[in-house]
């Protein structure tokens, strides 16, 4: 037969080769160029932090790792392509299967060396990109550290699953890649050659080929017995059960044998297509592959199908108790919630009758209660970061998050939660005539000062609007009753951008420190720094790097960076403690404290796994979402995870960047396992100063996972957690017009069975798919008491008023919606503070929010004008916390309020209150008397009223705050006249 002429390929000319290869050469050079600038620069970072055993243990790792698979991968594939091609039969029939191949084969065979370099190069950097990817369970498989436990199914301990298992998955799924990869480019190859030829008579496989694909078959069956294999133990993440985690009554009964008989059924079917090497025919081969695949069908599926609908579900609940007793106490671990040592149960308020209150009982209570009521918070740091900003910015170049922060001090003997700010540089903050390169990265470098204020109290000073917080610390130079040494903040959560710091001896001062004699109106002074922080730009080859790094040619002209010049760089606290320990997950809340003199980031650290045996799987981020942070906006990454603890505190020092990282779970087998991979890393729980242990808050993000597992985990009977009869559900946030969870609160309380307060996180727990209350959760962050989880159930069957019902009474309360009325009009508007659960004595449970009121304007910020209070179906709502009491309970229930007795503040100038006394009444409503006009004096305090308001509008608008005193203070006498003149009118109509 007559053969085609082959067609010739196309070449290209020395000129186009020529300019491609400049192409390729300065693209391969820009990429390397920028890799090694990245690089080096990660290393300088590392190298100031003292963290370089992380650089080079992780970048060792992920090289091993990218070799090791890129190698395997390419090479392997590569091997098996070349053996097919070495063994191409020299004779082909020429048939037109082979005459449409032979242009394929000519334009191949010039280049195969080439041609079989680029598939081993290409599938190598490929494979070794995701291998370095998973630097860390290989170093977890290597390290690993036993648990001490054993799981129930196989009496493996647990570390098997938590570190053995994954490495032993991500081995044998290379392993499937490797094998699938090659025998895709053998039988390309053999097509290609002449070695397998489907459309032309005759034989279909040389002896060659059919050895070659016979082997690599082989291997695949073979990884499949292995894979079974692994698959028995994989049961322990089945979902199976629909309502729990882990084996189920049909995993073991059902799926557990049948995956070993399996494995014995894949091992027979290799060793027939291994035995094909010397039988030569596939009859053998394939019909073990087929009796391979009907089993798998017959005894992994649809008998575990069989009886899952015909055995288990009809008495589900009986056939899976022993396995969902298995979940329970699993999840209970995994998430730091056993019984025996982490959480207590509570039963509460057991001798009440729901929302019926027992006037009497709960006035004794009050009246004996010294720890809870007079702490009780008023301030919401999510709502006051205005008023910060309003009252101690001082520059526009300082700021504060939108979310400050509350921790507790000691002072003069006496425990009080604050809320708490650190001023910092707001890099968004800028004027445009301030954002120039010199500005934002040499003069603007840092913030200064550190702000509090007790949680529970306001100030009325004279002359002034109410309702402020009572800075306790606070100004430039800082002045309050904390010791500060070093206030300058170059470490912050608004801190985005690199500063350029540092001067030669005796050069004059260009950073911006403060306005001079703290006045936002006057000069400023100015501070070089010389906190051991940063990288050193001295020489010629690192302004380089970084005019590289950061595609700034400032770095080279200008004459701000000089021999002493360092940048600072990772400035976010939470940045730098991911980058020093990649092993952790970061709490989203990093918060200052004042230790030991010196402004310090405390954050907390999680080590988590998603491969704890019959485990409840959760999305982290998920998990850790709620009301504030939003769906999807959460610090925290959205893996799945089922194991997850605070091994981890850390630390970043404000001024010079000191990352430093402690053990605080001694006990944890992940964080011990790191520990031996990055050896002096973590420094020992021991090493933690008696100063900073007062400050350590027990984490939110961790909180708000347990509270999601408590919601169903807390149930200890199988049967009635199958049926879901006493599941609980995290109350909507109903300050808020949104569906999202409720976020737990700090408060500095008396726990039931306590002798004093002390500082912990609490949650209110809803019945499902009910408003009524459940349960209270609180967990204490007192070092003697840190990580004491205590439950106080409530009655089930005595209906308890839950957030959101209690949220309701308020807006329906006739004073309280009359007074919502006036407050949100064209010019302010009210804003409800957090509502805080507060249990009293041994039986109650009283909710208090303050209402805080904000002008529309641009400088506005919110006040504090009421303070609700619910007990039961009662609602009290007066201008401080002690009148709010008494309407509830009676005169002098309020009498341990803080109000009760009135101090001055640092200043000596005003008088802390819990709220003030300067409010707004509602809009009159009632119709002037019959026949005849309005009664004397109603018109004139109508027509003052509405003086006033507008009078309050013109000063928000303008920001002049001592006229929205005075207009505020006006109100309030024309609101006075107006009351008296309606009373004095007696009944309308």
């Amino acid at each position: 037969m007559a053969m085609r002429p082959p067609v010739p390929v196309p070449t290209l000319s020395r000129r186009a080769k020529l300019v491609i290869g400049a192409i390729a050469v300065l693209l391969v050079l820009f990429t390397v160029i920028g890799t090694l600038t990245n690089v080096y620069v990660d290393y300088l970072w590392f190298a100031e932090t003292k963290f370089t055993r992380i650089f080079w243990t992780e970048l060792q790792t992920r090289v091993l790792l990218f070799a090791v698979a890129g190698v395997a991968t390419g090479g392997l594939v590569a091997a098996a392509i070349h053996l097919a091609y070495r063994h191409r039969p020299t004779f082909r029939p020429m048939s037109l299967e082979q005459q449409n191949l032979e242009r394929y084969r000519q334009s191949v065979e010039p280049r195969k060396g080439l041609v079989l370099t680029a598939i081993a190069v290409v599938l190598g950097l490929f494979a070794g990109f995701t291998a370095q990817g998973s630097w860390q369970t290989w170093l977890s498989f290597r390290n690993s550290t036993d648990f001490g436990r054993t799981d129930p199914q196989f009496g493996l301990d647990l570390s098997f699953f938590v570190f053995d298992y994954p490495f032993y998955r991500l081995a044998l799924g290379f392993g499937f890649a490797i094998v699938v990869l090659a025998l895709i480019g053998s039988l390309v190859t053999h097509y290609v050659f002449g070695g397998l030829r489907l459309q032309t008579p005759g034989q279909k496989l040389t002896p060659a080929a059919r050895v070659h694909l016979s082997v690599l078959l082989g291997l695949f069956v073979a990884l499949k017995a292995v894979a079974y294999w692994l698959d028995r133990y994989g049961l322990v993440y089945s979902n199976r059960g629909e309502v729990f985690t882990g084996a189920s009554y049909t995993d073991v009964n059902a799926l557990l044998v049948p995956k070993t008989i399996l494995v014995f059924v894949a091992a027979v079917c290799a060793i027939a297509f291994f035995a094909n090497i010397v039988v030569r025919n596939f009859l053998l081969p394939a019909a073990a592959l087929v009796l391979l695949l009907l089993s798998s069908l017959v005894i992994g599926v649809a008998y575990p199908a069989i009886v899952q609908q015909f055995v288990v579900k009809p008495s589900a609940n009986e056939k899976e108790e022993p396995y969902i007793k298995r979940a329970i106490t699993s999840t209970r671990d995994a998430y730091g919630l056993t019984t025996k040592t982490d959480v207590a149960y509570i039963n509460y308020a057991q001798d009440t009758t729901g929302d019926e209150v027992d006037t009497g009982a709960a006035l004794a209570d009050l009246r004996n209660d010294t720890q809870t009521i007079p702490n009780a918070r008023l301030l919401d740091p999510n709502v006051l970061s205005d008023t910060f900003t309003a009252r101690q910015q001082i520059r526009n170049v300082y700021g504060f998050p939108e979310k400050l922060d509350i921790d507790r001090y000691t002072i003069n003997g006496k425990t009080r939660d604050y809320v708490v700010a650190a001023r910092e540089l707001n890099s968004d903050g800028l004027s445009e005539n301030q954002d120039t390169w010199i500005n934002r990265h040499t003069v603007y470098t840092h913030g200064n000062g550190f702000v509090a204020a007790p949680a529970n109290e306001v100030v009325t000073t004279a002359g002034q609007e109410g309702g402020e917080p009572n800075f306790t610390s606070r100004d430039l130079p800082v002045k309050g009753n904390l010791d500060i040494e070093q206030s300058r903040i170059y470490y912050g959560e608004l801190i985005k951008d690199y500063s350029v710091v540092g001067a030669p001896s005796g050069a004059t001062a260009r950073e911006f420190d403060r306005p001079e004699g703290g006045s936002s109106d006057q000069g400023q002074i100015n501070n070089t720094y010389t906190g051991k922080g940063g990288v050193s730009v001295g020489s010629f080859f690192r302004q380089l790097t970084f005019a590289i790094y950061y595609r700034e040619r400032n770095f080279l002209l200008s004459n701000s960076v000089n021999d002493a010049s360092k940048v600072l760089y990772v400035r976010d606290p939470r940045e730098r403690v991911e980058k020093a320990a990649p092993f952790l997950q970061v709490d989203g809340d990093p918060y200052p404290a004042v230790v030991d003199g010196r402004v310090t980031w405390i954050l907390d650290g999680y080590t988590t796994s998603d491969s704890y045996p019959y485990s409840l799987q959760m999305q982290l981020g998920e998990a850790a979402a709620d009301a504030l942070t939003g769906t999807g906006t959460t610090a925290l990454p959205d893996q799945t995870f089922n194991y997850i603890r605070n091994s981890v505190k850390a630390t970043v020092d404000a001024y010079d960047g000191t990352v430093t990282l402690y053990q605080w779970d001694t006990q944890d087998p992940v964080l011990k396992t790191f520990m031996k991979a990055f050896p002096g890393v973590v420094k020992p729980k021991g090493d933690i100063s008696e100063q900073l242990e007062s400050h350590v808050r027990y984490p939110e993000d961790l909180f708000k996972v347990q509270r999601d597992v408590l919601t169903r985990y807390h149930v200890d009977d199988p049967v009635d957690f199958y049926n879901g009869s006493d599941r609980w559900q995290i109350p909507d946030d109903p300050t808020q017009d949104t569906t999202e969870d409720q976020p737990p609160y700090y408060i500095l309380a008396q726990r039931p069975g306590d002798d004093a307060a002390s500082f912990q996180l609490t949650s209110a727990l809803n019945a499902f798919q009910r408003d009524n209350l459940s349960a209270f959760i609180t967990a204490s962050s007192d070092p003697e008491t840190y990580g004491e989880i205590q439950v106080l159930r409530l009655p089930g069957s005595t209906p308890f008023r839950g957030p959101k019902q209690v949220q309701q009474s308020f807006n329906t309360d006739d004073q309280v919606a009359g007074d919502l009325t006036l407050f949100r009009n064209a010019s302010a508007q009210p804003v409800f503070g957090n509502l805080l659960t507060l249990p009293i004595g041994k039986n109650g449970l009283l909710y208090v929010e303050p209402l805080y009121v904000e002008g529309r304007a641009s400088n506005s910020f919110p006040l504090l004008r009421k303070v609700l209070v619910a007990y039961g179906t009662r609602v009290g709502y007066a201008n401080t916390l002690s009148e709010a009491l008494d309407q509830v309970f009676g005169a002098g229930a309020g009498q341990s309020a803080t109000d009760g007795g009135q101090g001055s503040t640092d200043g000596g100038t005003s008088s802390p209150t819990t709220a003030p006394s300067t409010t707004p009444a509602p809009k009159p409503t009632s119709p002037p008397p019959a026949g005849g006009s309005a009664p004397p004096g109603l018109d004139a305090a109508v027509a003052d009223i509405n003086s006033a308001i507008a009078d309050l509008a013109a000063a928000q608008k303008s920001g002049n705050f001592e006229a929205q005193g005075k207009a505020l203070a006006d109100l309030q006498k024309a609101v006075d006249a107006y009351r008296a003149a309606e009373k004095a009118a007696g009944p309308t109509g």
